[in-house]
């Protein structure tokens, strides 16, 4: 027994040792090679605070609001709808990240896989598509943009609008508005996902996903293309530029692409609650939304169908697991066609067909030359 006690003592010795040995080597990176702060420093300083240390307790202690900021300023919201949820089983509610001149994107996704209607009949499932965004911004355009948001909305009823200027530097409010229309209005949905509107979802395939999880009752659910060690860009020109006194830690805690991600209804309402706790001053809204779910305890999942930057190749092999391709904004229409073709789900069927398949997904997926769509092993998959 003694000997036993004194064995776990000494493991217990080296592990402390091992933390400060890592802690000495990341206040090392931060200390003296500031100066040197360039692209791959700053990852390699990112990096090593993940791997070594990734501890974010301190982080959302130094980000978390007083007492007396509990009375943050409360947008007003100018187009609502706090009856399109009510006393209905939603399997997902959809938000729709728009900007108020995007009027033909809104019309493109309506008529795709913001499709309500093509949702219930065709897939067996409710949905509820919601497009949100802020006051226009320009004072030029701005009566008259927002005299056209009203006439929209009367027609199709499916806008949410608070009165922040909708600008990039207040897409975390728009995530704030996002997360509290849906603890107020629809916590009862199952799931809840954000997407950007230049986004292609392949709803028959994101539903019946979906569908499975629900069946076996999945909880502290957050998938979508996660961010590992990312590191806050520190050039004054870019426009994800995050100030030290923003953020002065060299590293992210793991997070999902804003582009376009899924969480369970309970997640949801963890990360509203943490959301009235931390400082929402930091505008790039998917690592705000990192922070509230670190807070809470919730890590992302990484989903290999959730694309990057770049697009989706254009093949029925693609077609048969792809959740989400970026950048689809002229050729949303056409993709929706051959995407959701019934005869796409034969091309895979059979050995040859998943030989064949697998040898497409290799050939476009597994290219030496980077290009941010889906990762190599998703064609193994």
């Amino acid at each position: 027994m003694d000997i036993r006690m004194l064995v776990s003592g000494r493991r217990v010795r080296k592990w402390h040792f091992l933390q400060l040995c890592a802690t000495c080597f990341i206040l090392s990176l931060m200390v003296f090679w500031e100066p040197f702060n360039n692209h791959i420093v700053s990852h390699m300083k990112s990096y090593s605070y993940r791997y070594l240390i990734n501890s974010y307790n301190f982080v959302n202690e130094s980000l978390s609001l007083k007492h007396s900021e509990d009375g943050a300023t409360r947008y007003q919201y100018l187009i609502n709808h706090r009856e399109k949820c009510h006393a209905q089983d939603v399997l997902l509610l959809l938000f729709v990240k728009t900007a108020p001149e995007n009027h033909a994107r809104r019309s493109a996704i309506r008529k795709t896989w913001g499709n309500e209607k093509y949702v219930r009949s065709e897939l067996n499932a409710n949905i509820k598509t919601l497009f949100a965004l802020g006051a226009p911004s320009s004072p030029l355009t701005r009566e008259a943009l927002q005299r056209r948001l009203f006439e929209e909305d009367q027609v199709y009823n499916d806008i949410i609008q608070q009165d922040f200027a909708d600008s990039f530097y207040n897409l975390t409010l728009k995530l704030l508005m996002q997360f509290s229309w849906a603890n107020t209005f629809c916590s009862h949905a199952k799931f809840l996902m954000t997407a950007d509107d230049d986004i292609f979802i392949h709803m028959p395939n994101l539903i019946e996903y979906l569908q499975g999880l629900e069946q076996i009752g999945v909880q502290d659910f957050w998938i979508g293309r996660v961010h590992r060690g990312a590191p806050p860009v520190r050039n004054k020109h870019s426009k994800y530029y995050v100030s030290y006194e923003m953020y002065q830690w060299p590293a992210y805690p793991d997070y999902t692409a804003g582009a376009a991600y899924v969480i369970s209804n309970d997640v949801a309402a963890k990360v509203y609650e943490a959301s009235q706790t931390l400082n929402s001053s930091l505008y790039i809204d998917d690592v705000f939304m990192g922070l509230c779910a670190n807070k809470m305890g919730i890590v992302p999942q990484y989903h290999v169908f959730f694309s990057g930057e770049g697009k989706a190749p254009y093949h029925p092999c693609i077609y048969d697991k792809m959740m989400t391709s970026h950048g689809h904004v002229q050729d949303l229409q056409d993709l929706w066609e051959d995407a959701t073709d019934p005869e796409v789900k034969t091309v895979s069927k059979g050995f040859i067909g998943q030989i064949y398949c697998r040898i497409v997904k290799i050939f476009y997926l597994c290219r030496l030359t980077y290009v941010d769509t889906y990762p190599c092993r998703a064609a193994f998959v």
